[in-house]
């Protein structure tokens, strides 16, 4: 696992240093999940030559359809033809060990770099397109995202394309209806709670059922680096630390003062379902990423505002969540070529625009001469992750994928019987050990 080895010490050193790193943090090698499932063009050759697979977990209908026309648009150019494959996000992150390891495998595929990429590179099933970050098309990208996308071998094993941010996300004509003002502290953010929950409504909403119990982990991601700093965090997902440890326990304890506010169906909630909840009025409140916004009517994006984190303990650096999103291609591709050719033009100020511009629009492109769609919401998230003092990904991209499923269990458990969070932490710890020592 690479770890980058230096931070601006300037907002304007790090708005430079995130222009091409796609915001990726200071010491950290970053990487979240995102979404339902279709299926369009893609051919099968063991001889290279023929149509590229592009096997995409990028299913909600805003970015399928972005998808597809990044795809379409690559088809015009000239002799290397692409197909879209778009498989449920959790389906996608399941299968993905057996994609890889396929005789006949998806030549390229959508997911995270840095640990999640380099955890596959290590057994060998990822491609070394190392000379394709020689082309002019990535000539722009920093040292720092050069990092991320670079195995602990030192290959290049990823092309990224964008990078986005979790907020607490709510409806501005709510807050002004009710009356209330955005938090920056956590017991501002209880009293906040309060008062949405004397409305009549439920203060949080949540989304971890209906196969994305992944989401509970960005709580535990963001009360660990408030209370016990970004370094602990990494340090922690990386075995160099113990889920039963008296820190840990200290995060659930400040989780559990919230837990009375949370909707009681955020366990029973997928994201994009928990998504229409929020839209709908019966939540008030939601720690998401900027992907659901693909699940969102356009219509409605202009009503949506998000807040920061609240600041748990004012002597931990507050650091974000900002993961970036791409690409690697399987190293038993039989068509090396063509698939470089197409990681090479998914890099371009070109290829990014055209995702955004066919998506909700609230990602942030990693090539540093494409626009981002400049809306208020996009610049207030630029600002976010740009003011950061450290920049984290999501669970399971600072850890491992396999890591993954070890917290959906912990974490659904503990919402479901806070009272016995000890034991769940005791074979959490366990469970996570077994993974760590593969």
């Amino acid at each position: 696992m690479n770890t980058l080895t230096s931070t601006p010490s300037t907002p304007g050193s790090r708005r430079q240093f995130l222009a091409g790193a796609g915001a990726i943090g200071a010491a950290a090698l970053m990487s979240g999940c995102v979404t339902s499932s279709s299926s369009s063009g893609g051919g099968s050759s063991s001889n290279g030559g023929g149509t590229v697979t592009l096997q995409s977990n990028l299913s909600s209908p805003q970015a399928k359809s972005a998808m597809q026309d990044l795809v379409a648009a690559f088809n015009k150019r000239g002799k290397v033809k692409a197909g879209l494959n778009t498989v449920a996000s959790e389906t996608f992150r399941t299968q993905l060990p057996t994609y890889l390891t396929s005789a006949n495998p998806p030549d390229l595929l959508t997911w995270y770099p840095g640990s999640v990429a380099d955890t596959y590179a290590r057994k060998n099933l990822l491609l070394d397109v190392s000379d394709i970050w020689t082309r002019p098309e990535l000539s722009g990208y920093s040292d720092a995202l050069k990092k991320l996308c670079t195995s602990s071998a030192g290959h290049k094993v990823f092309v990224p394309a964008s990078y986005y941010w979790w907020g607490v996300f709510y409806k501005k004509s709510n807050f002004a209806k009710w009356g209330v003002q955005e938090p920056t502290t956590w017991d501002e953010f209880l009293a906040l709670c309060e008062t949405i929950k004397g409305k009549g409504v439920h203060p949080i909403g949540l989304g971890a059922g209906g196969g994305t119990a992944w989401v509970a982990s960005a709580w535990f991601d963001y009360l660990n680096i408030r209370v016990n700093g970004a370094q602990y965090h990494r340090d922690l997902l990386a075995g160099r630390h113990r889920f039963d440890d008296p820190e840990v326990h200290k995060v659930f304890d400040t989780w559990s003062q919230a837990l009375p506010y949370f909707d009681p169906n955020g366990t029973a909630l997928a994201f994009q379902d928990a998504t229409t909840a929020l839209l709908n009025n019966r939540t008030g409140m939601m720690l998401i990423g900027t992907f659901f916004a693909d699940a969102a009517p356009k219509d409605q994006l202009g009503d949506l505002d998000f807040f920061r984190f609240p600041i748990i303990d004012p002597k931990v650096p507050a650091a974000e969540e900002g993961p970036t999103d791409g690409y690697f291609a399987s190293a038993r591709t039989h068509r090396a070529d063509e698939v470089k050719e197409l990681m090479s033009w998914l890099a371009t100020a070109e290829a990014q625009e055209i995702y955004l511009k066919g998506s909700s629009g609230t990602a942030l492109p990693t090539n540093p001469q494409a626009k981002d769609a400049g809306t208020p919401l996009v610049k207030k998230g630029r600002a976010l992750i740009e003011g950061a003092a450290d920049v984290t990904q999501f669970f399971n991209r600072d850890s491992s994928d396999a890591l993954q499923p070890t917290a959906d269990t912990a974490l659904t458990k503990f919402l479901a019987r806070p009272k016995e969070v000890t034991s769940i932490l005791t074979t959490w710890q366990r469970d996570a050990q077994k993974i760590w020592s593969q």
